[in-house]
């Protein structure tokens, strides 16, 4: 059944953007201010290309054909949505013409408000027809015969409708959407930037090993021997209760947390005993939980510390890729670090730890804090590195979201691994599903 994690990962997907309409519709009918055409542009181009381009088409050609012929009670349901899917086109069109309305003046901001609503309301309960009905009524009625050929289509990556190359045009668009979203919801920045996707590297030989490493602060023993290990170009996740010691792992592979027991060896070396900044020298660099950017310091100064190790010679073309993945960084680089909003913060975090060009990349709840919006882009992020060839492992406190794009992962609790395998091994484990994503 992976098709309904697929469909369910894409509802709270739009379901996030429908949020960032309304708070924004709130907005507009509360002032006067001229309404942001490239931002409203930005988001009718990614409903229109992923909603009736994608979403839709592969719903009615796949799940929906297959429960028409299983049950007779999906019938009248799945007529109701797939009119919605064909009147889609139209609705954009509609949104599109009132933003062209409004822009010029003919429209008031009140009345775009609430031809957005009436959109976002459609959306909303669309969505929630699908997960409440339709996806219930699939897994009761559908077949393992079934289920094999939805699957198979809806995992398709060289399917030129939904495969690997079309999601990274997706994530593009996001990343437009969410670099022109106003400050409160998004970057708030003049330009869009660009994420680009990359051919990743494939899986390979072990670049770290952690055997037995256990940890404490004072008499509270905090890691109790912990085995795990990531292979070059994998993204590893971690999942675990807040107080399980996923933190602590992180500090100790960075080398800000001592041992008491084990051994970690990076690279084909042991680095147990070595100093932290050898590390990062050595190709570990760190996302720290809660940003942590040097608050007084410029953003142009925070990422110049991010390149300390590094030759003077690639300062200046590190500091441009970063600023083309986040053109808000740019625009307010000579201000202080501490003046950025929470999810400004969170890119200036993560483009320092790129700017030391890591072998590997350490992220410590890098969706934390963030609004709805927000988290999604940081995932975005995340799977765009991980598509150019960065190893990652991943401590996240939405287990779900880690698990969908972790290769591996491993569970953590109370200073022990206790399950390991594949992200969606995991995903479909009873007992990780009950204990961390609230199934």
């Amino acid at each position: 059944m992976e098709a309904l994690r697929i469909i369910s990962e894409e509802h709270r997907n739009l379901w996030r953007i429908a949020t960032t309409v309304d708070h924004l519709a709130d907005e507009l009918d509360g002032g006067t201010a001229a309404v942001d055409v490239p931002f409203f542009t930005s988001v009718f181009d990614y409903l229109e290309h992923f909603i009736d381009r994608a979403h839709h088409p592969k719903e009615d050609d796949f799940l929906f054909r297959r429960l028409r012929q299983r049950s007779d009670a999906a019938g009248p349901l799945l007529d109701q949505l797939e009119a919605e899917h064909r009147q889609g086109p139209g609705n954009l069109a509609t949104l599109r013409a009132a933003l062209a309305a409004t822009a010029s003046g003919a429209l008031g901001n009140q009345a775009f408000a609430t031809t957005l609503r009436a959109y976002t309301s459609g959306l909303k309960g669309h969505i929630r027809t699908e997960e409440k009905e339709i996806l219930p009524l699939a897994r009761q009625a559908l077949t393992g015969d079934d289920w094999h050929d939805i699957d198979r289509a809806f995992l398709d990556n060289s399917d030129p409708l939904f495969g690997e190359k079309v999601q990274g045009e997706f994530r593009e668009l996001y990343h437009r959407v969410v670099s022109l979203a106003p400050e409160s919801v998004g970057l708030g920045s003049h330009e869009a930037g660009v994420l680009a996707a990359g051919e990743a590297a494939p899986r390979g030989d072990l670049l770290m090993s952690v055997r037995g490493v256990q940890s404490a602060y004072g008499r509270i023993q905090a890691l109790k021997g912990i085995d795990l290990e990531v292979r070059r170009g994998e993204l590893v996740a971690l999942v675990g209760a807040n107080g399980a010691g996923k933190t602590t792992l992180l500090r100790a592979i960075s080398g800000v947390q001592p041992l008491t027991a084990g051994s970690i060896h990076f690279d084909g070396q042991d680095i147990t005993g070595l100093r932290s900044d050898l590390r990062v020298r050595r190709g570990i660099s760190q996302v720290p939980e809660g940003r942590q950017v040097f608050g007084p310091l410029s953003i142009e100064d925070n990422l110049r510390l991010g390149a300390y190790t590094q030759p003077a010679a690639n300062l200046a073309e590190d500091m441009e890729r970063v600023y083309a993945m986040f053109p808000i960084l740019k625009e307010k680089r000579h201000l202080p670090a501490g003046t950025l909003s929470g999810g400004q913060q969170q890119m200036l975090a993560i483009g320092r730890a790129l700017m030391a060009r890591p072998k590997l990349l350490l992220l410590d709840e890098p969706s934390m804090g963030l609004a709805p919006l927000l988290v999604e882009e940081v995932f975005n992020v995340v799977k765009t590195l991980k598509s150019q060839g960065m190893t990652i492992f991943l401590v996240e406190q939405n287990a779900f979201a880690a698990l969908a794009i972790a290769d591996r992962a491993y569970v953590l609790e109370t200073g022990n691994t206790t399950l390991s395998g594949s992200g969606q091994e995991l995903l479909n484990n009873e007992q990780v599903r009950a204990a961390y994503l609230g199934m």
